[in-house]
């Protein structure tokens, strides 16, 4: 039976954490480049040691929100202050569930007096484009959707990012002059490879750098003007491998779970959401379970984004976050996973019975929504939402929000990795047995040049 709606989907299953974590797809492809162009350990040793190309032009969508009521629309959805946010700045963009619960998290460019553009995951951009068509305000929305998506192999913009500690000497190569001074988060226009493009001031592995963007058509003309710019400064291509695994250096988590499978608030969003969509073929994948599907959503404090929290003006979630504010929260945490324990996990594939779940290289993720237990005496304390090796650190590592109590650095903590009673129906989990991983509490992020690009007056604290 074909279901035309989430609700419709919701209504016919047991139950949503049945249905998501037995999904049938496993995590988010990277279509449009190869997986590696030479290896992934190259590849993320550049983004630390020299400069790397993100290619970004495929794997995200784009929503942009046009007219003069955009400002007030994204406003209303969002718990960023919009004082201040002028022309040619950025910001993280992160709305809520009228409970306080977060949707998810994309940038937002304004790129002009009434002109928006959102780049990310789909849910956000579900959640604007229904309060677009049914708020009654003055705005235009089109979708420009992801490559994996569509057949056509066209974008309406290229995306390009050129990150590292040489980044800026390319660049300026690439310009032929040296780059203007753009603040972090700030946008900014330039002439590449004959053609004019957008810049915006970025550090997404927290080394500086550019993320450029501009018509589709020149696309080719800036790729290879910033290769040839790049090759004198180390600049390495980056693959679909390495591409998802700088999350972990960097310490954002990409894939909160979008709150909208409960509460009678969100009925009617449920209804027109299709049942084919995002939303609806999700997948959950991990030790941690629980019946209650609102055990997986996050609160801004949990993801890090406390400081974006801003109650000077009027959004959806605000009166619930109002009542948060002042309660503990739970932390966002990097965990340095024992070497030998899960040098001992990856052994389990030499043996014909008794295998532990595959540990991929570099990225471990195996579900679009990643939820693995973390524990201390036995006891459930956090989960893991992101995993995957470093070679640049030569250390396994996750990202995780803790309960306060055991969010210090140093804490002895235990991840348990793989899933109950042998694995969930996921095309990607295999039959294993579940195994324990000892962990240590980190900062957040771990690379300390990213925790310095990161400190107070960027991005990430600042009141974007």
């Amino acid at each position: 039976m074909s279901h035309r709606s989430l609700e419709e989907l919701l209504r016919s299953v047991a139950s949503p954490v049945e249905m998501l974590r037995n999904a049938q797809v496993g995590p988010n492809v990277y279509p449009g480049v190869p997986a590696e162009y030479t290896n992934w350990r190259d590849e993320q040793r550049g983004w630390q040691e020299t400069c790397v190309l993100f290619n970004q032009s495929y794997h995200m969508a784009e929503l942009a929100v046009e007219g003069p009521d955009a400002m007030t629309l994204l406003s209303r959805l969002g718990v960023n202050t919009f004082n201040n946010f002028a022309v040619d700045k950025a910001k993280q963009f992160v709305p809520c569930t009228p409970e306080g619960y977060v949707i998810g998290d994309v940038i937002l460019f304004h790129l002009s007096e009434q002109e928006f553009n959102l780049v990310g995951r789909a849910p956000v951009l579900n959640w604007v484009t229904y309060h677009a068509q049914t708020g009654g305000h003055n705005v235009r929305v089109t979708l420009d959707q992801r490559t994996a998506l569509r057949d056509d192999g066209r974008r309406r913009h290229y995306r390009f990012q050129v990150q590292g500690p040489n980044a800026m000497d390319a660049i300026a190569r690439a310009l032929g002059t040296q780059p203007p001074e753009v603040k972090f988060f700030n946008l900014a226009s330039a002439q590449i490879g004959g053609v004019n493009v957008r810049a915006l001031r970025h550090g997404m592995a927290g080394q500086p750098g550019w993320e450029l963007f501009g018509p589709w058509e020149d696309y080719e003309p800036v790729h290879a003007a910033l290769v040839d710019a790049g090759r004198e400064f180390g600049l390495r291509l980056v693959g679909g491998r390495a591409y998802s695994s700088n999350a972990l250096e960097s310490g954002w988590i990409p894939s909160p779970l979008p709150a909208v499978y409960t509460g009678e608030s969100l009925r009617a969003y449920r209804e027109w959401l299709p049942a084919n969509g995002y939303e609806g073929s999700a997948s959950i994948g991990g030790s941690f379970v629980s019946e209650n599907v609102e055990d997986y959503y996050f609160t801004p404090w949990d993801l890090g984004y406390g400081h974006l929290v801003k109650f000077d003006h009027d959004f959806i979630g605000r009166e619930a976050l109002e009542r948060r504010a002042e309660g503990e929260h739970r932390q966002k945490v990097t965990l340095a996973l024992n070497d030998e324990d899960v040098a001992d996990t990856i052994a389990t594939m030499f043996h014909k019975t008794e295998r532990a779940k595959f540990i991929d290289w570099p990225s471990a993720v195996y579900s679009m929504h990643p939820f693995d237990r973390v524990t201390v005496n036995g006891e459930t304390v956090g989960v893991s939402t992101w995993i995957g090796y470093s070679s640049n650190e030569a250390k396994m590592l996750t990202l995780a929000i803790v309960d306060a109590a055991h969010a210090a650095p140093g804490t002895d903590v235990t991840l348990l990795w793989g899933e109950e009673r042998g694995g969930t129906s996921k095309p990607t989990v295999e039959p294993h047995v579940q195994r324990e991983v000892r962990g240590v509490v980190s900062p957040v992020p771990y690379v300390e040049v990213v925790r310095k690009a990161y400190a107070p007056d960027s991005w990430r604290s600042a009141p974007v």
